[in-house]
């Protein structure tokens, strides 16, 4: 950071650095100090000079930064004057502006239209992308201190209260849940079809960008939306987010595409020549697949594919399997396996028949045992 400037800023490490850029365009929001060179009549000229410079704004870097000095634009989404103390001709102000803004610019810019002149006394920065001012942000202290920690005990607790998984970065953005079986094929750098959405997220809009992840709650990529989540829910077939940057490493999840009955149908016609060598659609593709995945950018059903083509459904009555009951067992088409069969049912009724006769024997024999018993001991008692 710059000289006189403290506050937040996100370190990245391993896969982390990948979402560096998407933090970038999240914006930054700063508390700063300005001092004026001379005395202003009124407070509100100074917060007059703060909101006229709202919106994208001429920048030339300072000198006392690290970067090439060439005029650009930036923008500036908002500014608040907090407090101005009138016998120092000090003010506090607070902006929300974009990433590459340069505060310290924008202090002698304020001076200028005032007319008075005016310089940067002290610039705290509040919040950098997703993360801000509160339990999120640490010290280089604290870091220093948990590595000890690690290193003395072995206990990463403390370590991991001060490094934290990439996804607290996109905590904010709508969120996609993909199939298991989808998740190798993104990180390669497939589009995310409909498909391989399991769950997804309410108020998702075209061209928003959203994050795609496993049910584990790893983020897979960053990607751009092309349904709404109206659109997702009602259709079958279509592209639903294109990746723009992929974050999870390949083949952390199996391989699994070109397995599903569309990609099977895909190759036979390939191989019939109905498809070219690409799998794009020729003049021999049949009707069907041209309405299903001739356009992937328009989302379509099955269901409105079939009405289009004049496809009727089968009832319920006719499309319906007879189901076998665990006891009777599975029709057979041979007849050799039938009359295989025939004898194994005689030989398990046979011993059924002859497992019943022992138990009776053996109940009879017990009923006779026993009145024999009491025979006696009647015998006995009258004697």
């Amino acid at each position: 950071m710059d000289p006189k400037v403290t506050g937040c800023l996100i370190t990245c490490i391993n896969n982390a650095t990948r979402l560096v850029k998407a933090q970038q365009s999240a914006g930054k929001e700063y508390v700063a100090v300005v001092k004026l060179h001379q005395h202003v009549d009124k407070v509100k000229q100074v917060e007059k000079a703060l909101l006229s410079l709202t919106g994208p704004v001429f920048q030339r870097p300072p000198l006392i930064s690290a970067v090439k000095k060439e005029l650009r634009v930036r923008t500036i989404y908002e500014s608040k004057l907090l407090d101005y103390d009138e016998k120092r001709d000090m003010g506090i102000f607070w902006v929300s502006c974009e990433a590459g803004t340069y505060v310290r610019t924008l202090c002698v810019h304020i001076g200028y239209i005032l007319g008075v002149g005016a310089h940067m006394q002290e610039l705290r920065r509040v919040r950098s992308g997703a993360l801000k001012e509160d339990e999120t942000m640490v010290t280089m202290h604290d870091i220093k201190d948990a590595q000890w920690h690690y290193e003395k005990f072995g206990n990463e607790n403390y370590l991991r209260r001060v490094i934290m998984p990439l996804e607290i970065l996109l905590v904010q953005h709508p969120r996609i849940v993909v199939k298991d079986t989808s998740v190798n094929a993104i990180c390669y750098g497939a589009q995310l079809m409909l498909p391989g959405v399991l769950r997804y997220e309410s108020g998702i809009e075209v061209g928003r960008e959203v994050v795609l992840m496993t049910t584990k709650g790893e983020a897979i990529a960053i990607a751009i939306a092309s349904m709404t989540t109206s659109t997702i829910a009602t259709c079958d077939h279509g592209i639903v987010a294109r990746t723009k940057r992929v974050i999870l490493e390949r083949d952390v999840y199996e391989r699994k595409w070109k397995l599903g009955p569309f990609a099977k149908k895909k190759e036979g016609l390939k191989a019939a020549g109905k498809l070219d060598k690409f799998g794009r659609v020729t003049d021999s593709t049949p009707e069907a697949w041209k309405l299903l995945f001739g356009e992937p950018d328009q989302a379509t059903s099955v269901q409105a594919v079939a009405d289009k083509l004049g496809v009727k459904k089968e009832p319920a009555a006719a499309a319906a399997v007879p189901k076998i009951s665990k006891k009777t067992p599975a029709p057979v088409e041979s007849e050799e396996s039938e009359e295989e069969e025939k004898p194994k049912k005689k030989d398990e009724k046979k011993k059924e028949k002859e497992a019943k006769k022992e138990k009776k024997d053996k109940k009879e024999k017990k009923e006779k045992k026993s009145k024999k018993s009491k025979k006696q001991d009647s015998e006995e008692e009258s004697d």
